[in-house]
């Protein structure tokens, strides 16, 4: 490192390297520019200048001077390095590994090259090459503990446990007897536990017991060793001792539900289905009864009999358990009751106790049976989970009777207003929806869990502007659009991306779906600096796991969506492709006469001139403020809109690249292979589109979706004339092979098919409106039987306990496809009315049919012409003026709070 140069050079060298370590750039500089008035052409100097310079934001004099530091000296390591350490911080991972292979080649046994290039080797899951540089570093340092444990690590990622074994083992053959000193003893005790779980993954449970048991004193973290402990006499079948044991776990932190599992399993009383013989069930009502009794203040040992219990034994634990969460106001109760909903007849048990609670505090003050009066707010929140019980059931009106009684009671809570807008928007009400969010946010202006769910609602009924307004008042000053992006509010970036879609926006919605993209990059980036820090500080296990969960981050919900998205947005692109500001202004300006467009040319020509003054201006800041050493300002975001976005020349091959990651992390979600059937309809791709359309039947052959996409592939394949190329061969002959994996196909016809899904599912309108399409579609002549077959579905209502009220078979969201379908797709304007009519009749709350409880049935027809595909109008900003004060929220209210302006 500056061997060429003279000793006087050589020490400012040694400085530049110090500098650039202790981050004081301007030094760094400095020197570097004292050597290079000696030495212009020294490479090494110059590669230094280069990756400081990068440090101050300057990049591409950076990348120009390591560039001409390497070609001046391509034989040293330094500039190779250099090289390497750019493009890292770049993220360019593989052209990084390939500068740091070219340093070794010239330096072999160079440990800072060795040690950088095995981050990015395990960033990269470059496992086989990873654990060959691992096993270099311990070779060149074996006294060093991080370099045995990495190698050990590294054997573990590459799917060879017993190796990584026998590393640990011969690096406690090197340890003294004493080891370790009272610092290291965590570090020390975590390896332990480490090598424990690795025996307990090779399977060698005996063996992991054994080393677990021996070194007990040397393991500090003493819950692990206890969990680990009886996991490892689970898996040995030693239930006595795994009994005992998660009794003493227990007795440690008697609300874990996982240890109340545990004891389950070691007493052969665990099923997962909560399926139980007679005797089973008495042996855990006799268990769970001891455990209440020894650890009475522990709400688990109380809330997970209501999985098992039935019938009138049910009813008795749930009355026991529900009474003190009333009594103490807790407005989670329904919540954690909420899975009991997927047990047959416990929603009506459920139902029924409460009720007769409710009674008995209307009438007596008390509970049923008690003689001490209840303070008055049980009443209100025993009217607080009846609301949400009747809004899980769907039955929307009773859900707003009792919620207004319980505002009418106390109408100072803020989670009456919360729930009464979840049950308007269930019920088809966004606008109302998000008016009763914002009279909830204001009521507590501190409470930034609030303000996020108003935001919520008001994305919900397309008020993005509105919502925008509202999140920033819970950001920092100065750049506060940017700061939702800085902070990952990932939620705030789908439910925006989600309503311009639906409003047609497409560059603003991929704008969104783009930036969560973005999140999930960035956070797989984010693992870097753990592959060094988490051998250093020896938490293993933990590591191992982020690890496992770096693998598997894109097939996270939030990543799915956001995907899903984007795909839906370039297939719409490719549908109907926009044009871009450009071409519109041309046309606009093709209109004018010819005097005003003299004037308009000079207009642009002036504003023309002031924009690139202005970025010219810009440059010369940013420059400034990066020679200063200061953090630069962030750049001003060149494409705003999204105009940019939506002008892509292969909308599809974009589309392909969401696609293609769906279908390597969500490859079990029926949504993913919908999106790759459209998608490679498109295209044209025959044997893609039969794939997707095979994974569809695997996974859910009964969907109404699985079915137009067999019928549609079918129906396309069969419009194909003779094949006469040997590649379109190739393909009939595969899809000859393949069609008798479609049952529901053999010797039928495609009409006969949907004749039977009808017959099947007759009930469903759901399969009635996709049996309706695929008639239509096979024989355009049968649109008038399609559209009958769609008016004939019924919504049978059905009663049920003792609150009169009324089951409905369809939801909300499925009538109103029907009612898309009956206007686009069968294109009969009066079916597509008639059945608007009726679904007002049957969601009286949506504004999409305009039902007469809904906001908005005070707009005009003309407004209603701009819908967007929830039912709340496109503008609805603009709109809100013009709303009634409504029993279901201050509506006008929002209008007054368009004004607020961000500092």
């Amino acid at each position: 490192m500056g061997a060429s140069l003279p000793p006087k050079e050589s020490n400012l060298f040694k400085l530049i390297v110090k500098s650039y370590e202790t981050k004081q750039y301007k030094k760094g500089v400095k020197a570097a520019d004292s050597i290079l008035k000696k030495f212009p052409d020294h490479g090494e100097t110059l590669s230094m200048k280069g990756l400081i310079l990068n440090c101050m934001n300057r990049k591409s004099e950076a990348y120009e001077l390591v560039k001409q530091g390497l070609k001046n000296d391509l034989k040293s390591h330094v500039c190779w390095h250099v090289y390497g350490l750019l493009y890292r911080s770049d993220r360019e991972y593989r052209e990084a590994i390939k500068c740091y292979r070219n340093a070794l080649k010239i330096d072999p046994d160079n440990i800072e090259i060795l040690r950088d290039l095995s981050l990015l080797q395990a960033q990269m899951r470059d496992l086989e090459d990873f654990v060959e540089t691992r096993q270099q570093l311990l070779t060149l340092k074996p006294n060093h503990r991080m370099n045995w444990i990495g190698f050990a690590v590294a054997q573990h990622l590459n799917s060879s446990g017993s190796k990584a074994i026998d590393i640990l083992e011969a690096y406690e053959g090197t340890l003294e007897d004493d080891y370790p000193p009272d610092n290291e003893s965590c570090e020390h005790g975590e390896m332990l536990l480490y090598k424990v779980s690795l025996l307990e993954e090779c399977g060698l449970i005996e063996r992991a017991l054994e080393e677990l048991h021996r070194k007990e004193s040397k393991i500090v973290d003493k819950l692990s060793y206890k969990e680990q402990e009886v996991s490892l006499l689970e898996k040995l079948g030693h239930s006595d001792k795994g009994e005992e044991l998660y009794k003493k776990l227990l007795y440690m932190n008697p609300d874990n539900y996982r240890y109340y599992e545990g004891l389950q399993r070691c007493m052969g009383l665990y099923k997962s289905n909560n399926q139980y013989s007679p005797d089973e069930l008495e042996k855990l009502e006799t268990l769970y009864t001891s455990l209440r009794q020894q650890y009475n203040r522990s709400s688990a040992a109380k809330r997970i009999p209501l999985d098992f219990l039935c019938g009138e034994k049910f009813r008795t634990a749930a009355d026991i358990y529900i009474r003190p969460f009333l009594a103490k106001g807790v407005p989670s109760l329904f919540s954690d009751l909420a899975p009991l909903y997927e047990h047959p007849g416990k929603g009506d048990i459920l139902e029924q106790v409460v009720l007769e609670l409710e009674s008995s505090l209307k009438t007596t003050g008390c509970f049923p049976g008690g003689t001490d009066r209840e303070s008055p707010p049980t009443l209100m929140w025993t009217l607080f989970f009846l609301a949400q019980h009747y809004d899980r059931c769907g039955h929307y009106d009773v859900a707003l009777r009792k919620i207004d009684e319980a505002i009418e009671h106390t109408p100072t809570v803020i989670d009456l207003y919360s729930v009464k807008s979840r049950i308007l928007k269930h019920a088809g009400d966004p606008v109302a929806a998000a008016a009763l969010a914002d009279e909830a946010r204001r009521m507590d202006l501190a409470d930034r869990y609030v303000n996020s769910k108003c935001v919520k609602r008001m994305l919900q009924a397309d008020q993005v502007e509105l919502a925008e307004k509202t999140a920033l008042l819970f950001t920092k000053d100065g750049e506060q659009h940017n700061n939702l992006h800085d902070m990952q509010c990932m939620w705030f970036e789908l439910a925006s991306g989600e309503s311009y879609l639906r409003q047609g926006d497409l560059g603003q919605a991929l704008k969104k779906f783009l930036a969560v993209e973005k999140h999930y990059a960035d956070i797989t980036e984010d693992q870097f600096d753990f592959h060094s820090y988490c051998l250093r500080k020896m938490t293993l296990r933990t590591y191992v796991e982020m690890l496992k969960f770096q693998d598997c981050l894109h097939s996270f919900s939030y990543f799915r969506k956001a995907a899903a998205g984007c795909i839906r947005c370039y297939l719409k692109l490719y549908d109907s492709p926009s044009k871009s500001s450009i071409e519109k202004e041309e046309e606009e300006i093709s209109k004018l006469p010819p005097s005003q467009k003299k004037k308009l040319r000079q207009k642009q020509r002036k504003a023309e001139a002031r924009a690139k003054k202005e970025v010219v201006k810009g440059d010369s800041n940013d420059t400034t403020s990066s020679k200063s050493g200061k953090r630069p300002l962030k750049p001003v975001d060149p494409d705003p809109h999204g105009e940019k976005l939506v002008q892509v020349e292969d909308p599809l091959a974009e589309a392909t690249k969401y696609l293609k990651l769906l279908q390597k992390h969500s490859a079990e979600s029926l949504e993913t292979h919908l999106l790759s059937f459209e998608v490679n309809m498109r295209k044209q791709k025959i044997l893609l589109t039969l794939q997707a359309v095979k994974n569809m039947v695997r996974l859910d052959a009964d969907n109404p979706d699985t079915h137009r996409c067999v019928i549609r592939f079918f129906h396309q394949v069969g419009s194909l004339g003779t094949p006469s190329t040997d590649a379109e061969k190739l393909i009939w002959a595969v899809l000859e092979a393949e069609r008798p994996a479609f049952r529901q196909l053999n010797v039928r016809s495609l009409a006969e098919v949907n004749t039977l899904l009808l017959e099947k599912h007759q009930d469903s309108l759901r399969h009635r409106a996709a049996a309706a399409e695929m008639m239509f579609l096979i024989e355009p002549n049968n649109k008038k039987e399609a559209i009958k077959l769609i008016e004939e579905s019924s919504n049978d209502l059905a009663t049920a306990c003792d609150e009169p009220k009324s089951t409905k078979k369809w939801i909300l969201k499925d009538c109103i496809a029907v009612h898309t379908l009956l206007e686009t797709v069968l294109d009969d304007h009066e079916a597509a009315a008639r059945w608007k009519t009726r679904c007002a009749e049957y969601f009286p709350h949506s504004t999409y049919f305009l039902g007469k409880l809904s906001s908005t049935v005070s707009i005009s027809p003309h407004s209603q012409n701009h819908e967007s595909e929830n039912g709340s109008p496109t503008s609805s900003v603009a709109n809100t003026s013009r709303l009634p004060l409504s029993s279901n929220g201050n509506v006008e209210q929002l209008q007054k709070f368009q004004d607020i302006v961000i500092h």
